[in-house]
């Protein structure tokens, strides 16, 4: 179990200028370990397919428990997935999303893979905060976010949009085919919950505990596990809608975001941060 507290950071990671034209091609991606979910600017779907390559006999799987472990396999995967439904010779803008706490590796190996869809420009945000404009969540109070993957689970603070605290566990919902339960993610969360409360001097976590949780991700398709959370924390829970493509809907968010702001430059999109309201 993996946890973090710092306080504001900067949530976009842009390298190069935004792009002038307010029509370029965009597109978001939710890179999870089983499944990737993309949208193309300017398209209804979502796609959504197996996070699998195939470089041999077998298949290999290039992003594990929320860690890009085969950059050139990720690479091939969204090449495949990608490269024929984008406009030819775009250099599209990419919003990417990512785990709170795989930091920089994360979002230098993400770049690297997306190198080969040649883009304009590479955001990177947290799949937490994605998660959040999804659903169009009130930020100006503190929100907790229970992100329940097939790997990996991870429970964010967001204070003022930006990452307060983190806790991270490497068990998801593709667990419970093994030896794993319902109730040890319920009690994993709780834990890390728990934690986070017991760490906190100021009332932000508890305020956004008595709010209700914010459940997205594949496991709050679950009823058995929010069942079990509900009851380990003795507080709401908030189910997202469409929970597993969550990330990705909020990362477009983002896309429409960028591509409709006037400037160029360094400048931001309008509520890249704070949230705008």
């Amino acid at each position: 179990m993996s946890a973090v507290r710092r306080g504001r950071p900067a949530f976009l990671d842009r390298r190069r200028p935004w792009p002038l034209c307010r029509q370029c091609c965009g597109l978001a991606l939710d890179m999870g370990s089983t499944r990737t979910r993309a949208w193309i600017a300017g398209r209804k779907a979502i796609l959504d397919v197996p996070t699998i390559t195939f470089p041999g006999a077998g298949a290999a799987y290039p992003i594990q428990r929320g860690a890009i472990v085969d950059v050139p396999g990720a690479a091939w995967m969204l090449d495949r997935l990608l490269g024929d439904r984008l406009p030819r010779l775009s250099r599209p803008l990419v919003v990417v999303t990512t785990p709170v706490l795989d930091g920089p590796l994360y979002r230098e190996r993400a770049r690297a893979a997306v190198q080969v869809l040649r883009p304009r420009s590479v955001i990177t945000v947290p799949a937490a905060r994605a998660i959040a404009l999804a659903v169009d969540a009130d930020l100006e109070r503190p929100l907790l976010v229970v992100d329940i993957g097939a790997h990996l689970t991870e429970v964010v603070l967001l204070v003022d949009g930006d990452v307060f605290d983190a806790r991270r566990t490497a068990l998801g919902t593709a667990d419970l085919a093994g030896a794993h339960t319902s109730a040890e993610i319920g009690e994993a969360v709780t834990t890390m919950i728990t934690s986070m409360l017991r760490q906190d001097l100021t009332p932000v976590t508890a305020d956004a505990l008595s709010r209700g949780a914010l459940l997205a991700g594949g496991g709050a398709l679950r009823p058995d596990i929010a069942r079990r959370l509900i009851t380990g924390l003795q507080a709401p829970l908030r189910a997202v809608a469409a929970p597993h493509t969550a990330a990705v809907r909020g990362a477009a968010k983002i896309l429409r975001a960028a591509h409709s702001h006037p400037s160029h430059g360094t400048a931001s999109p309008p509520g890249y941060g704070p949230l705008s309201r």
